[in-house]
């Protein structure tokens, strides 16, 4: 039996202490906003924040979560460089398809609570692992721009 803490709230989840993050929001808690992209941690479709940190839940093992805290696309709105990120990205319609918006939302929402006016290096830099087989990274980029402009 493993505590986690996500999004603010205690979770009890009852897997072995191997099982991918990934699989315990999407199939034991039912939070199907992380998405599951290349299994390999080479998309990026599957960032979380662990303690602030953007990682891919689908090579963090549940037992190696601690009490860090985890944030998902579903709580990433309640942290101010989050809700700026969310805001941006449904006034530019950023998303094309959407399948790793919400990695490229959770990246772009660390990016911007370390380095609030990133110049287009550190967007690129930060955003480098969050694939989007749409192509939107102009769009993407302009949405962190529009963020990090929002007061």
């Amino acid at each position: 039996m493993f505590k986690l803490s996500i999004n603010g709230t205690q979770h009890d989840v009852d897997v072995e202490e191997d099982t991918p993050v990934l699989w315990v929001l999407r199939d034991v808690l039912g939070m199907t906003g992380t998405k599951f992209g290349c299994g390999i941690a080479q998309c990026g479709a599957c960032t979380v924040h662990l303690d602030g940190t953007p990682v891919r839940s689908c090579q963090l093992a549940v037992g190696d979560v601690g009490d860090m805290a985890i944030t998902t696309i579903e709580g990433i709105g309640a942290t101010p460089a989050g809700a700026k990120v969310q805001k941006a990205w449904m006034e530019l319609q950023v998303a094309q398809c959407g399948y790793c918006q919400s990695g490229q939302v959770m990246a772009a929402a660390a990016l911007l609570a370390q380095t609030p006016t990133p110049s287009d290096a550190d967007i690129d830099a930060a955003l480098a692992g969050n694939i989007c087989r749409c192509g939107t990274y102009v769009r993407i980029r302009e949405g962190v721009k529009h963020a990090a402009a929002l007061t």
